[in-house]
């Protein structure tokens, strides 16, 4: 078993990464996992623990999707949370425009679904995960911060490629290996 996802790879500008490094710092009293700039990718799908036969049909479903989808510029756009402001439990980052990317995981779940994978029930939020937090100490500073970076954005950036990649979690954080690439049109 291999636990697995589909995703496209984002590398933010410098600028980006520094108002990120500036996010982490203002929050570091806080018990937040921060997801490593390396590691900074745009699910499309999680798998989970998948039987390794399934893999190469996997990878013919998303090689499929990929060269039905052209390639498109996106940008990061606006710091949200998932949860509620008195119980957060993501920052991301929004996807703008985020049409052509809501498009591609609406129809590569379709897709996965012909092969057992059945979708998520509530619909995409495409996005961007920048950390998941443990516990917060104090929430009216907390959303202070995230209120001020509100609009953070980047230039635009190039979806270019799907990635399946295998997710294996370790103590200092999870490690991603490319398992195979499939270029967009």
């Amino acid at each position: 078993m291999k636990r697995l996802f589909a995703a496209i790879k984002i590398h933010p500008d410098a600028e980006f990464l520094a108002t990120y490094q500036e996010l982490k710092h203002e929050l570091g009293h806080e018990r937040i996992k921060w997801v490593e700039g390396h590691n900074f990718h745009v699910t499309l799908k999680f798998f989970g623990e998948t039987e390794e036969q399934k893999i190469p049909e996997i990878g013919m479903v998303l090689k499929n999707r990929a060269t039905m989808t052209p390639s498109f510029a996106m940008r990061l756009s606006g710091l949200g949370i998932f949860g509620s402001s008195y119980a957060p439990k993501v920052i991301w980052v929004g996807i703008d425009p985020y049409m052509e990317l809501s498009m591609l995981i609406k129809n590569l779940h379709g897709d996965l679904a012909a092969i057992g994978f059945e979708s998520d029930r509530q619909n995409p939020v495409p996005h961007l995960t920048l950390g998941r937090i443990k516990f917060l100490k104090d929430k009216v500073i907390f959303n202070r911060i995230t209120d001020k970076l509100k609009t953070i954005s980047s230039p635009l950036i190039r979806a270019g490629e799907i990635i399946l990649y295998e997710s294996i979690l370790r103590r200092e954080g999870p490690e991603y290996l490319i398992l195979e690439k499939f270029p967009l049109t």
